[in-house]
C-alpha cells in the first residue's frame, strides 16, 4: 500500500488511459493479476476500473470531480487584499447559513453540533 507524502499528488488518470490499461483484461487477453505485476498497480484498482467500464463504458472511466474547501484559497495566503477579505468573510457567512439551515448549531469556539428537537 502506498501511502502519500506530505504535499505528494498521485497520478490521475484519464479515460483513455485506464481504458487502454484494462483493455487485455476486458479482452481476455491477460488476468488482471497479470496486468497488475506489469504496470505495478494495485489489483483492486484495475478490478474497479473494469467494473466502472462494464457498468457506464468510457463515461465510468471518467474522472470524477472532486468538491474542494471553497475557503483553501484564502488560508494559503499571509496577506489578502480587501476584495479578498470581503469574499473570504462572504464564503464564510453562506457557509454557516447552509449548516444552520440543516440543523447545525456552532459553539463558541467554533465548532458545530448537531442540534436535535
Amino acid at each position: 500500500m502506498t501511502v502519500a507524502s506530505k504535499g505528494q499528488k498521485f497520478k490521475q488518470w484519464t479515460a483513455e488511459e485506464k481504458y487502454k490499461i484494462i483493455k487485455p483484461a476486458l479482452d481476455f487477453e491477460k488476468s488482471t493479476s497479470q496486468i497488475t505485476k506489469e504496470t505495478g498497480l494495485n489489483n483492486g484498482m484495475i478490478n474497479n476500473w473494469i467494473k466502472a467500464y462494464r457498468e457506464n463504458g468510457m463515461e465510468g472511466l471518467t474522472p470524477k470531480r472532486k468538491r474542494n474547501n471553497p475557503l483553501a484559497k484564502y488560508y494559503n495566503k499571509k496577506n489578502l487584499t480587501k476584495e479578498e477579505q470581503l469574499e473570504y468573510e462572504n464564503m464564510k457567512l453562506r457557509i454557516e447559513n447552509e449548516m444552520l439551515k440543516k440543523g447545525f448549531l456552532m459553539k463558541e469556539d467554533g465548532t458545530y453540533v448537531k442540534f436535535m428537537k
